[in-house]
């Protein structure tokens, strides 16, 4: 059987898929693709970035909560918000949402720096990314676990291959490029819409 990109078998939703109306992003179809990308940090192997990938996961656990419970006020990620933070005291999924597409954010970077960058290797690129999204969230511990996280991340030719699974690397960077447009469009306009609001840092 051939074999295909990780972006055609690991996800049941791409982040270019996810609709985006004048209501905002479409919640249920955003966690399921945000699902997909938390098994890409296993590509990138064992422990590296694994407080980010636990972090991620629990936060899209703290939306996908109160989307299953208040899913008629919350079609869209905007919509939650504005339902949770106008109805309760401590709004538990609107922080787990800030910091989500903080996570978010840090590897649609690292990846757009390695698409843009053929030259650097990938632990230059997430270096880059997480001094520009995380860096400034994060205690002098946390700090020095990523510093740790950063070099045990793979060379760049182990990484792709493995995330590319032997498949057309064409139709790979297609993909990928396709998948990062999707997920860069979101993750700004989230970020636009928390810091407008006032609900929170990205």
């Amino acid at each position: 059987m051939e074999s295909k990109p990780y972006f055609e078998t690991c996800q049941s939703k791409s982040f270019a898929d996810v609709p985006i109306t004048e209501d905002g992003v479409e919640t249920h179809s955003f966690l399921e693709a945000s699902d997909g990308l938390v098994k890409l940090f296993d590509l990138l192997g064992s422990g590296v970035f694994a407080f980010v990938q636990a972090d991620i996961r629990g936060n899209i656990g703290g939306v996908r909560s109160r989307y299953q419970n208040a899913s008629a006020s919350s079609i869209t990620l905007e919509n939650l918000v504005r339902s949770e933070t106008s109805t309760e005291q401590h709004p538990h999924a609107t922080g787990c949402l800030v910091r989500l597409t903080r996570g978010l954010m840090f590897l649609c970077k690292a990846l757009q720096h390695m698409q843009n960058e053929p030259s650097s290797e990938l632990h230059v690129c997430f270096k880059h990314s997480y001094d520009e999204v995380l860096r400034r969230h994060h205690s002098f511990v946390v700090r020095s676990l990523a510093a740790v996280a950063v070099r045990a991340v793979p060379y760049r030719r182990d990484f792709i291959a493995r995330i590319s699974q032997g498949g057309d690397r064409e139709k790979f960077d297609s993909e990928l490029r396709r998948w990062l447009a999707g997920l860069d469009v979101i993750v700004k306009r989230l970020k636009v819409f928390i810091e407008e609001g006032g609900y929170g840092r990205v």
